[in-house]
């Protein structure tokens, strides 16, 4: 294969990648409108696109390993194509929090809701996509600062889950009624804090792209590679 046919296939890597990331913050953002607005059409909607994000995350590893079997490329190219590899595996994981949350919202059905934890609920949300449209940008530019600086926003996220984990449990405790809606609150912010972990997954593999080196960016991290 002639080099510029290579350059061409990483770019097509690199822009599939960039794609599918743009499909998963889609995913994460309707999800949880759909939990706050009771919306089961929209929920629905996350659930079915979910076929075609793990369909393209299938897709890239299948051309990656393909690539560097064929290329047996080595530095930069290799770790491209390892962090498209790497990262497509923690977006689908994200797509996966996404139809959970989405599946929640066709469970609670006539419940009892806690209007002041949906709202927090709806901002962990908005910062939670955030992080996941900023990493994108950075992933693009191989930007090792911006990585490093979106790593730390997860602590936020931290701080979100902690905050609407008491007042979920105080309302539980003071208004029996809420328990069913309580308990789908503690579970969708769960997975919005899971995915501010993945997040940060993504911006160890952006350092890594940049630098070669494997770095663990947050001290509360428990993802391993």
């Amino acid at each position: 294969m002639l080099r510029t046919q290579f350059e061409e296939e990483l770019l097509n890597l690199h822009n599939q990648f960039y794609e599918m990331g743009m499909m998963v913050s889609s995913a994460v953002h309707k999800s949880v409108r759909a939990f706050i607005k009771h919306d089961k059409e929209l929920a629905n909607e996350v659930i079915n696109n979910d076929e075609a994000i793990n369909d393209m995350e299938v897709k890239l590893e299948k051309k990656s390993f393909e690539m560097i079997a064929l290329q047996q490329p080595v530095t930069t190219d290799l770790r491209m194509i390892i962090t498209v590899m790497k990262a497509s595996s923690d977006l689908e994981r994200m797509a996966d929090h996404a139809v959970s949350i989405a599946k929640s919202t066709i469970r609670v059905k006539g419940e009892t809701r806690i209007a002041e934890i949906e709202k927090d609920i709806s901002d962990m949300s908005d910062y939670v996509k955030k992080m996941v449209d900023n990493v994108l940008v950075a992933y693009v530019k191989t930007n090792e600062k911006d990585a490093r600086m979106i790593a730390q926003m997860d602590q936020r996220i931290n701080d979100y889950y902690a905050s609407i984990y008491e007042k979920t449990i105080i309302s539980m405790k003071e208004n029996p009624e809420t328990v069913i809606s309580g308990t789908d609150y503690l579970s969708v912010a769960q997975y919005l804090e899971r995915i501010g972990d993945y997040v940060t997954n993504i911006c160890e593999w952006i350092v890594y792209l940049a630098t070669g080196k494997i770095t663990e960016l947050n001290s509360n991290h428990d993802e391993s590679f």
